[in-house]
């Protein structure tokens, strides 16, 4: 799971926002629009990254279709001292 989480929070193009969605998603699950409007991002923009974070299991929706909230995933909470040590790598701040 680390090998997973440096390479894509950090070694694919848009790990920046992915990391920034992964930390709002710790601090609350949030759905796609929220994570859109809190964030400044495009929805389509926020769409992708979320595909990608829940194919590499590291956010879960909460519920499934349209307005399905996410979180991170129990594997990414007990490899949370990798995320901190991205985050310290990189110039997202938390929210």
């Amino acid at each position: 799971m680390e090998s997973i989480l440096w390479y894509v929070l950090t070694s694919t193009r848009g790990g920046d926002n992915r990391l920034r969605l992964l930390v709002a998603a710790d601090e609350e699950a949030r759905n796609a629009n929220q994570f859109a409007a809190d964030l400044g991002l495009d929805y389509k923009t926020v769409r992708h990254h979320l595909d990608v974070l829940v194919e590499n299991d590291i956010l879960e929706p909460l519920t499934e279709g349209y307005g399905a909230r996410y979180r991170p995933t129990d594997r990414v909470r007990h490899h949370w001292e990798t995320v901190e040590k991205i985050l310290a790598e990189s110039d997202v701040e938390r929210p």
